[in-house]
This record gives structure tokens, sequence and C-alpha cells, in this order.
């Protein structure tokens, strides 16, 4: 019987792998071109995954406040775009569903995986699933409030 090997994701203070995606708008992507303005968000998810779903709109809230943040998504354009538009995202949107190098290059398993990349390309923040301790952190890197004071957000939702 064969075992799958499940992959260790990156680190802060790794190196983010180059990558060069297509984005849904059909213009490619590469890490450098992210990178060219400053730190960047890349958000990894698949457009069926409820934590994605639930995690998405609160990343969107980054976005609104000037953060620069990348969806990868491992589901094709159409349903990329659907998702987008159900869940009211509006920072663009990459591709990884046809090999998933990029996916395996940053080394994800579970999704949502974030990773925060300064700029030189490292790592300066790593996570999957979501982590309200998490996204708070992400959020005080950029000076933003990600949850409002009256809302009820759980501390964990495993990917």
């Amino acid at each position: 019987m064969g075992s799958r090997i499940q992959q260790k994701l990156l680190q802060p203070g790794q190196q983010a792998p180059d990558f060069s995606l297509l984005a849904a708008d059909g213009a490619t992507q590469t890490l450098e071109n992210v990178l060219a303005h400053g730190a960047a968000v890349l958000a990894f998810f698949k457009v069926s995954c409820p934590v994605c779903q639930f995690a998405f709109p609160f990343l969107e809230r980054l976005h609104q406040s000037g953060v620069k943040l990348y969806g990868v998504s491992q589901d094709n354009a159409a349903d990329t775009s659907e998702f987008a538009s159900e869940f009211g995202i509006t920072f663009p949107m990459l591709l990884d569903d046809k090999d998933f190098r990029a996916s395996n290059d940053y080394g994800v398993s579970h999704v949502p995986s974030v990773f925060l990349i300064e700029p030189g390309g490292h790592l300066a923040m790593a996570f999957d699933g979501f982590s309200k301790a998490a996204m708070e952190a992400l959020g005080r890197r950029f000076s933003v409030e990600v949850f409002r004071p009256d809302e009820k957000v759980p501390q964990w939702k495993p990917g």
C-alpha cells in the first residue's frame, strides 16, 4: 500500500520560489512582477474550500486597505472568476490549475495557505487554514484592522 507524502509548507525566513502564472485576466505574473512595488501577500485556495470562502472576505479587507494581495487558485479561470464574484473579491487572481507547480513549490497541502513575501523575496509569514491571530498579525504588518470589534470570529479553522 502506498503512502502519501505531505508537503511541508515553506516557513518564514525561506526564499519564496519564483513562479510564472497566468492571471484570470490573461496576463502572466511572476514573483518579480508581484514584488516590483513592495511586499505582497499570496493566498492559495480552491473555490470549493469552505475555509477559503470564510477567509477570503477578510483578505479582501486587507486589499481594500492598500495591501498588495494575489489569490492563487487551484481551479480554472471560469470557476475562479465565479468565486471572486460570489465572495466580493477584487484582488487579482492567478491560476495554478494545470500542474500545481507553484502550490507544490510553496509546500501547499492545505488551503487556504497564505504567504507574506517581502521585497527581495524572503517569506515574512506563512500559515495555512484560518488563524485569527495570524490574520491580525498580517493586518498589523500593514497597519490594517482586519476584524471589526463587533464581529465574532473563531480563533482557528483548519484548512
